[in-house]
């Protein structure tokens, strides 16, 4: 069964968001767009409360930023990148750009592992661009966090990264019979998703 993902595109610093379901948020941006990312849940008939859950992709700030917005919601981060948001780690958060949103940014409640379920898609770690980063998988969509992009892009290997761990990564995406991607940056893929892990995968 297909779910419901609602594309937010990022804007500025931000990372791309997807509303799942409802109640669950996966990645919030840097953390300085708060009223662009409301407005956005609105117009889908959310208000900022009705989110329980954030799945953060993995610990850079343009993707955790905004988690503070959130403080009823439940964190989630694979248990790898958690250390970096708890330890306040600059390098592994992306930089000294990370912002930390008086400290709630650090905050974990939920350290996912591979084979994890959560908003019905399987948790998939996917280490390269940092070494606890994920994906979502429900079947049909792929939400691929700065794995996988658009094009056959990959994300950066050089905070946080590995360049092995990423030619692991995209070569198990590639057993996925993947229709729809929904990156962390940039444009969705709809229809032709497993096309685009392919040209990823020729580019390592």
């Amino acid at each position: 069964m297909s779910s419901e993902i609602i594309f937010i595109l990022g804007y500025n610093y931000d990372s791309n968001c997807y509303l799942i379901n409802k109640n669950t948020l996966v990645d919030t941006g840097a953390g300085q767009n708060k009223e662009y990312l409301f407005s956005k849940l609105r117009e889908n008939g959310v208000e900022p409360d009705d989110i329980e859950f954030v799945v953060n992709t993995h610990c850079h700030f343009d993707h955790i930023g905004g988690n503070y917005f959130f403080p009823n919601a439940k964190i989630a981060v694979h248990k790898l990148d958690a250390d970096s948001m708890k330890n306040k780690d600059t390098l592994g958060t992306g930089g000294n750009a990370f912002v930390l949103g008086d400290g709630a940014n650090t905050r974990v409640d939920i350290e996912l592992e591979d084979g994890d379920e959560m908003a019905g898609f399987k948790v998939i770690h996917t280490p390269g661009h940092t070494k606890g980063g994920i994906c979502l998988w429900d079947g049909e969509n792929l939400i691929s966090g700065d794995t996988i992009f658009a094009g056959g892009g990959v994300g950066r290997m050089d905070i946080g990264g590995d360049y092995h761990d990423m030619k692991r990564s995209v070569e198990k995406l590639l057993e996925l019979d993947v229709k729809n991607i929904y990156p962390g940056h940039g444009p969705i893929v709809e229809n032709n998703g497993k096309d685009h892990i392919k040209m990823s995968y020729s580019f390592l």
